[in-house]
């Protein structure tokens, strides 16, 4: 009463009846004549012969109006069913043994219980686990081909795809629900017809643990996650190890003692730690990426927290590129979401630590092509923006999107994305622009 929130005159379970019959159809049979006899009690209505609960409860229930206006309670279910409701599945075999019964189906509840005790770390982790998976309303779901799927209320795509098979949901990409392509923390509904869309390189990810809401999802997240750090932990720890041997040094101590005298440069320590192979000397190389390749550049040590594949992207509001002080914000069902330091969206994230991550940029990163944004206000003239395409094209710039987010008669505010390298280069080719008379104003967008 105190969980629903109701009256003891609202309950309609006081008094209850079971019918027993012979077989399904008399079941129904039964149900009809009763509503035909009795006025019904909308929505307890409920059909656990056509959509067993996962440890294969079958039977009618309904409420109806009685006597005296007394609400009542109707169960109707076969014998069969009875001994199951009231014995549990293992009466299921006694009622069953002379017959050559093999269907599992009505076991499966007990496999994903031991596949949870499987990947769970420990017995509380298990025990959260299991609750997980009891006390809880259910949805069911249909796969495409038209296999039921009984999942708590609540549950994602995610959790249908790991109800269907583990390997299924640790290569889940993405989910169509009723024939629409919808992220993977869209909560089920009854009756939805859900398409799992796989992935040979996907991997869990850490983010989907803030979503799923059934044990067997969540232990199999975790466990993929707690791999990954020993990984990651194995891997730091040779790089290590690699860096005193190759540095001539004792412990880790001796390494910040060398550095800080400099008798090693953060650089030396990097090499050794991540060594790459040499490039030959007689390979032609492109102008472009010889001038980027030249240049120092501070390499980090892998991103701390990060599993690799996890989702990545750059925030459009400060377009961060190599250079400039970055900081990453996970944000639940995208990853993590890469600032500059400076970028005013940080200020909504403050009252949050736990979200954000120390991150640097990589070598990889480096030298990848990155968007940056600019704002011009160019005088109104024929040609000025040729000349405005032309320099950043001189300066080694791509322009991947132009938009006039102003005109008037004098003059034209646009908004310029442009590939380069880093923040260097883009500092170089705001330059030029500044210094082109038909540029009135350049300025590097922030939101």
């Amino acid at each position: 009463m105190q969980r629903k929130n109701i009256s003891f005159e609202q309950l309609a379970d006081v008094m209850a009846f079971r019918v027993l019959v012979d077989s399904a159809a008399d079941c129904y049979h039964a149900l009809g004549i009763i509503h035909s006899g009795y006025h019904v009690v909308p929505g307890r209505f409920k059909d656990y012969i056509s959509t067993p609960k996962p440890n294969n409860y079958r039977s009618l229930h309904t409420g109806v109006i009685g006597p005296e206006r007394q609400r009542i309670e109707m169960q109707i279910r076969t014998r069969e069913m009875h001994e199951i409701a009231e014995l549990g599945v293992a009466a299921h075999w006694i009622y069953k043994q002379d017959t050559d019964w093999t269907d599992g189906r009505q076991y499966r509840w007990l496999r994903e219980l031991l596949e949870i005790l499987d990947h769970a770390a420990g017995p509380e982790e298990f025990l959260e686990h299991t609750k997980l998976e009891m006390f809880q309303d259910q949805v069911f779901a249909f796969t495409p081909k038209g296999d039921l799927i009984a999942l708590p209320r609540g549950a994602t795509p995610v959790d249908f795809a790991y109800a269907v098979h583990s390997q299924i949901g640790d290569t889940c990409v993405g989910a169509k629900i009723n024939g629409r392509l919808l992220p993977l923390r869209t909560e089920l509904a009854n009756g939805d017809q859900v398409e799992i869309i796989t992935s040979k390189a996907q991997t869990p990810s850490p983010t989907w643990e803030r979503f799923v809401v059934t044990g067997k999802a969540r232990a199999r997240i975790r466990r993929f996650v707690r791999t990954q750090q020993r990984t990651q932990y194995l891997d730091l720890g040779k790089a290590i190890l690699r860096v005193l041997r190759q540095v001539n040094c004792d412990s880790v101590e001796d390494l910040y003692v060398a550095v800080g005298e400099g008798i090693l440069t953060g650089r030396e320590v990097v090499n050794a730690a991540f060594p790459r192979p040499a490039e030959p000397k007689d390979k032609v190389v492109p102008i472009t990426r010889a001038r980027r390749k030249g240049r120092p550049q501070d390499t980090a040590v892998p991103i701390r927290g990060l599993i690799p594949g996890m989702a990545l992207h750059f925030a459009g509001c400060c377009h961060p590129l190599p250079g400039d002080r970055i900081v990453g914000i996970v944000t639940t069902g995208k990853g993590v979401t890469i600032h500059t330091i400076d970028c005013d969206t940080l200020e909504s994230f403050a009252n949050e630590p736990e979200r954000w991550l120390d991150v640097a940029w990589t070598s990889e990163e480096a030298d990848a092509a990155h968007v940056g944004r600019i704002n011009v206000t160019i005088a109104n003239e024929p040609g000025n923006l040729g000349s405005l395409t032309t320099t950043i094209g001189k300066q080694g710039g791509n322009i991947s999107n132009l938009k006039i987010t102003n005109r008037s008669t004098d003059f034209f505010e646009i908004m310029v994305d442009i590939e380069v390298a880093d923040v260097k280069h883009l500092s170089t080719i705001i330059a030029a622009l500044r210094a082109t008379p038909v540029i009135n104003s350049v300025e590097r967008a922030r939101g």
